[in-house]
């Protein structure tokens, strides 16, 4: 009799899980649904679905082809500012017009062992494209552009600062440059104009890291009066399967004391925030946040929306405000009944996970003071959602009208996936850069000629 071990039943039942979803996405009925109608401050939300096997469509990644570029909006253009860069996650624009690409890959631990871990597994490499030909260069690195004169042609490029633990987020002031890794926010003493940092950091924060880390990426915003750091913290699981203990600080914005890394919690129930930024002129802070999965494909709204210090924003226990989640146990209803509801839905499983908000005047003017939300893609639902960067404008500070496609294309006719967008920011000649993280290239996006 052959004894089966625990890795290769592991295997088998990742094997019976992969069947199961090619059936499920090809035969559950959500590609009927509007998804238009979850665009906006009043979603509309449809009954909550469990399944077995949820419904998965993981496109095949085949990358850009030489003289392929995403689809900008009517009077604007597109270029590389930079290629064969390897998961350019996030962007950082520099006050001297030098731009720094974050490359980083995710920690991979988890040392949970479940039956579903190989296709898990499987999922994310296919999503992401690391299954296929492996980019050039280094990652979990700081890359310097330098475009002197602007036109979007670099005359340098060079590695900043290696070796880091799955960096993500990063921003600068006062010759500092805080780098905010999976574990800790770094500090780098930092004069513009360098192009390699060799001086140690010194670890001004610890950031909940392993030994599981869901989710790894962690964001960073400076508070208006440069006092502050803002960081955003992911849960650890879709909704807290792994226990609560690890959840702790988790599923959260921090803040920071700049000078000396005293922080405390400021928001809370935000499964996966990122992105935070302070609306211009304001001291109102906002994130996107990607919502939980396995209640349907279209359930729940990924979002945009304001932060409040002290405010919960409903996970585990509830989603969209007070709509409860049944599938955790023990419920909350304290907590359910305190809920901020979001301010602006973009649609389910759409994975935001860049936002900044258009500061520049070389864009047209209706660009002026609103939000572009880089939405990396989904692969939880049947029907592909998501892969670009949409515009959600604004008016006394609020949204105010539908999103809209500002950069697009980044699946092709057929539905393969040429590219993923992450982090979007704005230069100093007022052109808007999407780190691509599948297609490792930086696009820069500027008005037309």
């Amino acid at each position: 009799m052959i004894v089966a071990t625990t890795r290769a039943r592991n295997l088998l039942a990742g094997v019976a899980v992969a069947s199961a979803i090619a059936l499920a996405g090809c035969n559950d009925g959500g590609a009927e649904f509007d998804r238009n109608s979850q665009i906006g401050s009043n979603p509309v939300l449809p009954a909550p679905k469990q399944y077995l096997v949820p419904p998965i469509h993981v496109a095949e990644v085949v990358g850009w082809r030489a003289g392929q570029a995403p689809t900008a909006a009517a009077g604007l253009r597109v270029q590389a500012l930079a290629r064969d860069l390897n998961h350019p996650r996030n962007i950082l624009a520099l006050p001297n017009g030098d731009v720094l690409i974050v490359e980083s890959q995710g920690p991979n631990l988890d040392p949970i062992t479940r039956p579903k871990n190989p296709i898990v597994s499987w999922v994310q490499k296919r999503a992401t494209g690391q299954s296929g030909a492996k980019p050039k260069g280094g990652t979990n690195q700081i890359t310097l552009v330098r475009d002197t004169n602007g036109d979007g042609v670099p005359e340098l490029r060079t590695v900043l600062v290696d070796h880091l633990f799955s960096p993500f987020g990063a921003v600068f002031a006062d010759n500092y440059l805080y780098v905010a890794a999976t574990d800790a926010v770094l500090r780098y003493p930092y004069t513009l104009g360098q192009t390699r940092i060799t001086a140690a950091p010194v670890r001004l924060t610890e950031l909940p890291g392993g030994p599981i880390d869901h989710h790894w990426t962690k964001s960073l915003t400076l508070s208006p009066d440069g006092k502050l750091l803002y960081a955003t913290v992911g849960s650890n699981s879709n909704i807290t399967e792994n226990g609560m203990e690890a959840e702790r600080n988790r599923a959260a914005v921090w803040e920071i004391d700049r000078s000396s890394g005293r922080s405390r919690v400021f928001a809370t129930g935000l499964r996966n925030p990122n992105s935070p930024n302070f609306y211009p002129g304001t001291n109102t802070l906002w994130v996107v946040a990607n919502e939980r999965d396995e209640l349907g494909p279209n359930l729940v709204p990924d979002y945009l929306t304001s932060v409040r210090d002290g405010g919960f924003y409903g996970w585990p226990y509830s989603y969209y405000g007070r709509h409860v989640d049944p599938r955790v146990m023990p419920q909350r209803p304290d907590l359910v009944a305190r809920a901020i509801v979001p301010d602006y839905a973009l649609s389910s499983h759409v994975a935001a996970l860049g936002l900044t908000f258009y500061s520049g005047s070389s864009l047209p003017p209706r660009y002026r003071g609103g939000a572009l939300i880089g939405e990396h893609g989904s692969w939880d639902r049947d029907e592909l959602n998501g892969y670009k960067v949409a515009f959600v404008p604004f008016s006394n500070a609020r949204p105010s009208g539908k999103a809209e496609d500002f950069l697009s294309g980044f699946v092709s006719p057929d539905g393969k996936v040429r590219g993923r967008p992450v982090g979007v920011t704005v230069d100093r000649t007022g052109a808007v850069l999407v780190a691509d993280d599948t297609g490792n290239v930086v696009w820069r996006v500027s008005a037309a000629r």
